[in-house]
């Protein structure tokens, strides 16, 4: 998707469309380009806001380690710029980690904020060990074998034999994001906090979207928090990417989510 060039800040980002800014925020080795399939059904009907976080995209890579509230503060800071007061914050997967952040220290900002694909549970032991080998190789290699390895357990199996295109596209844009940036994005997500809490203790709507076959973010542990204005959703037969996997669902539960804010 085309890009525009922050005024102020190393950051690259999409917006398009008119009506109730909707923040989309992308996971790791991501960028805006993730939510492709997903921005022409909402921008008939929103102004979607999707940038390319801190090491992604097209935005600047420096060298890390990076944090969480770095990249949520980049939203923030963008935000500033534009000079848009509140939005509804939707994350998917390391986005999701993102929104929680912001949500954690910005809520004033927000009418509204979900998780696609994520959960507010840090990583145990083991998932902070894999953070640290993932940092190590693509630092070695290149973002590219990652992505390549990776990517098809992020679909469903089913999909991940039938959505050739869509698998591909995702690994692309992987390969396409630099390894300092990765790395860096790898540390931050392997020190993130229980944030658990800032969901429970929110007074804002809050959308859960979850994957049947998601083996990164199950469905029990994307819902491991929820409010008194929480709205869950399970796309049957998905991954960890609906995004690619079955956007025309997605799209929906964002725009129902929205519409009755």
């Amino acid at each position: 998707m085309q890009r525009r060039q922050s005024q102020q800040l190393p950051i690259r980002y999409v917006d398009r469309g008119t009506g109730p800014v909707v923040v989309l925020l992308h996971g790791f080795v991501g960028s805006a380009d993730y939510w492709e399939r997903i921005v022409p059904l909402l921008e008939r009907h929103f102004r979607c806001i999707v940038p390319d976080l801190l090491g992604h995209g097209l935005s600047d890579a420096p060298d890390g380690p990076y944090t969480i509230e770095q990249m949520a503060d980049g939203v923030l800071q963008l935000l500033d710029e534009l000079n848009i007061d509140r939005v509804v914050l939707l994350g998917h997967s390391m986005g999701g980690y993102t929104a929680l952040s912001f949500a954690e220290r910005y809520p004033e900002r927000l009418s509204a904020f979900g998780l696609i694909h994520s959960m507010a549970l840090p990583d145990d032991a083991a998932g902070r060990e894999k953070r640290t080998a993932v940092a190590e190789r693509v630092r070695r290699e290149g973002v590219g074998p990652f992505a390549e390895q990776s990517a098809p357990n992020w679909f469903a199996p089913e999909n991940a034999k039938s959505m050739h295109a869509e698998l591909e596209r995702v690994i692309g844009i992987g390969r396409e994001t630099k390894p300092e940036g990765a790395a860096g994005a790898a540390l931050a997500m392997r020190e993130r906090p229980d944030r658990t809490g800032v969901i429970r203790d929110s007074k804002l709507p809050v959308l859960l979207v979850a994957g049947s076959e998601d083996g990164i973010a199950p469905p029990d542990k994307a819902f491991a928090a929820e409010n008194g204005r929480t709205t869950r959703h399970i796309i049957e037969g998905v991954g960890h990417m609906s995004l690619f996997e079955a956007p025309q669902e997605l799209a929906r539960h964002i725009a129902s989510f929205v519409e009755r804010l």
